[in-house]
């Protein structure tokens, strides 16, 4: 499951930093596969999806901070919990019903971003 940031952000910013995927990005920036991971070119996500790592993606949000879903594995294979919503002053980082992927599919999807690790 990924976490999303829900509209009681406050937009201070103390999640972006603590991602160890760099799937959370500030309202309104686009955002990129290949940021903060070992993806590069044309490739086939481990949920079937082709992508671009390198293609500037449309932004999530245009007011508030957001979540990529397919970047966010809840900090499994980094953290025992989403660093994200451990360090949230609003309590606004919270699971994503539209997003539910087994801890299996999380690891897997942290070890096809960060091989090396």
């Amino acid at each position: 499951m990924a976490i999303i940031i829900t509209d009681e952000c406050i937009n201070c910013g103390a999640c972006e930093p603590e991602c160890p995927n760099t799937a959370i990005y500030e309202g309104a920036d686009d955002w990129r596969y290949k940021d903060g991971t070992s993806l590069d070119g044309k490739l086939v996500l481990p949920n079937g999806k082709s992508v671009d790592a390198d293609e500037a993606q449309e932004p999530i949000s245009d007011e508030i901070y957001y979540i990529v879903p397919d970047k966010c594995t809840e900090c499994v294979g980094f953290h025992e919990e989403p660093q994200c919503a451990a360090v949230c002053p609003v309590d606004c980082c919270v699971p994503d019903d539209d997003h539910v992927e087994e801890k299996e599919v999380l690891l897997g999807k942290q070890k096809f971003m960060h091989p090396e690790d």
